[in-house]
């Protein structure tokens, strides 16, 4: 699978979670490089304009475009799945990758922004994303943002989590899926989400039902 380098993520704890699982991940700083990964996985911390600016001068935005169009798994991580949608109030006028409908907002709650640390997210019945069972501590992840999504759809929402407010935890539409939250920096709860979508890509099913 691809693991796509554009100078705005944690390349290192995300690739090396992956390879614990099993995981054949090649890191591509350029599109050719991922040539025919079965998945691409796209990381990502700062701001959602800077790391537009990033993935368009490296040429990933249409290669994600087309990969997605494709049928072809995208995970994203973070300001990763933030960049799935179509923009963000961090970054007015920027054009996201439009890969699912919606926008990013905010965070507006009385709670300390960025909201940082852990937080149980509320998985929708039967999100393939989602641990099938288990208590609090299987849905338990570690969240690092000030910013959250907003679907267009509120079907391609996969769960949800609070800070104050409740706000998106992970999307999902097809193949196309994120999650705001580091499942690479979130114990055995994150290391069994990335194995779920692993199982997923293997068997070739839609990873957002």
């Amino acid at each position: 699978m691809a693991l796509l380098d554009y100078d705005m993520s944690n390349l290192r704890s995300a690739g090396k979670a992956l390879e614990r699982l099993g995981a054949r991940v090649e890191v591509c700083r350029e599109p050719g490089e991922a040539g025919d990964a079965d998945a691409v996985v796209l990381p990502g911390v700062g701001r959602f304009g800077a790391a537009m600016e990033r993935l368009d001068e490296r040429g990933f935005t249409g290669m994600l475009r087309e990969r997605a169009s494709s049928g072809t798994p995208v995970l994203g991580i973070c300001l990763g799945l933030q960049l799935l949608l179509d923009e963000s109030e961090e970054s007015p006028g920027v054009a996201g990758l439009g890969l699912i409908p919606g926008r990013v907002e905010r965070l507006r709650t009385s709670a300390k922004v960025p909201h940082i640390g852990w937080s149980e997210v509320h998985w929708r019945e039967g999100a393939a994303l989602g641990p099938g069972s288990g208590g609090p501590a299987d849905r338990t992840y570690y969240f690092v943002h000030s910013y959250a999504c907003v679907p267009t759809d509120a079907d391609d929402v996969l769960g949800t989590a609070e800070h104050g407010v409740g706000f998106t935890a992970a999307v999902g539409r097809g193949g196309v899926c994120g999650v705001q939250f580091h499942p690479e920096k979130s114990s055995a709860a994150g290391l069994a989400l990335l194995d779920r979508w692993l199982a997923g890509v293997q068997a070739g099913q839609a990873l957002a039902s």
